[in-house]
């Protein structure tokens, strides 16, 4: 029976710098991706991947902003450019998987998906994510008047940001969907950026949200739902590291989530980056997960493989 592998790619690992924001440039680092992930599937592995969508979601309500200014037309809802993007993202990972997956006989789709979240939620009382470009006051004013659920702050004297929730992932609407097809060998890119926000609308139904679902978050919740085995974290170093830049600076092959524990409640993960890996490790981990590895993207077959990144295992 095959192992089920959930895999994060961070929005970063397709849209690498400022200079290639291009599609053609997205579509040459997903031809990458894309090949990593065919060598994982050479072990007895079905996979379900999913991604970031932060840069591409700015460059789409850029687009909005800039159009809405010059010629007046609508702006695009939050909830519809992570759609959108999960769209576009989905169909350039699909097709470069399903071309380097011809020989083994295997194909990619794309499940846009929508992940619940409480309308209560404390975050939507707090929003501090920011989000799109920097308005001058009277702009801001402006959208504010046009907009009054929005919420803007000044940054650091660049001018004044629209900021939305971030709420906590309750449910991925999508996710026996998503079992059915990694059940049939499909390799599913699914949950970009998070998830669409939804809450549920009292009617049996949902009404999507202006928010951003934390990706880590919403990859872990989707492992847990579908009962995978490994959960695969991509990152920015080839292991997690304790003591990070000091002379005693230590990589962490395998290790415990004991080990793990102590060294989160030591301090040597950033609350901003490596901590919410870590969180969202352990706690996939206690809920039946046997491995998770983090690693970088290029790192992913021989992580696998046992040969490098970091794994945390029960213990």
């Amino acid at each position: 029976m095959k192992e089920l592998v959930v895999v994060a790619i961070g929005g970063n690992s397709i849209i690498k710098d400022n200079s290639s924001q291009s599609i053609e440039a997205q579509e040459k680092a997903v031809q990458e991706v894309a090949q990593h992930i065919s060598d994982m599937l050479k072990g007895n592995y079905n996979i379900v991947l999913t991604h970031g969508n932060g840069p591409q979601v700015g460059l789409d309500l850029r687009r909005a902003e800039i159009a809405h200014v010059t010629e007046g037309l609508p702006l695009t809802p939050l909830a519809n450019c992570v759609a959108d993007t999960q769209g576009g993202i989905g169909y350039l990972v699909q097709q470069a998987l399903t071309n380097v997956l011809a020989q083994q006989h295997r194909q990619a789709v794309t499940v846009v998906t929508q992940v619940e979240v409480d309308k209560n939620d404390p975050n939507f009382a707090a929003p501090t994510k920011p989000i799109g470009a920097f308005f001058s006051k009277e702009q801001a004013e402006l959208l504010q008047k046009e907009n009054p659920d929005w919420h803007f702050v000044e940054d650091s004297g660049r001018g004044y940001r629209r900021v939305v929730a971030s709420p906590e992932p309750k449910r991925v609407i999508e996710s026996a969907a998503i079992r059915t097809l990694t059940e049939h060998d499909y390799v599913v890119v699914a949950a970009g950026g998070g998830g669409i926000p939804v809450v549920n609308n009292g009617r049996g139904g949902y009404q999507s949200v202006d928010a951003v679902i934390d990706k880590d978050l919403s990859t872990t919740l989707l492992a847990k739902e579908l009962n995978a085995d490994i959960l695969i974290i991509t990152t920015g170093v080839e292991k997690v590291c304790i003591h990070f830049g000091k002379p005693e600076q230590k990589a962490l092959g395998e290790t415990s989530t004991t080990d793990m524990q102590r060294y989160m409640a030591e301090g040597h993960f950033p609350a901003g980056s490596m901590l919410p890996k870590i969180e969202a490790s352990l706690s996939f981990i206690a809920n039946g997960g046997k491995r998770v590895i983090i690693t970088t993207p290029e790192a992913l077959p021989a992580a696998l493989r046992g040969e490098t990144g970091t794994h945390i295992i029960q213990g």
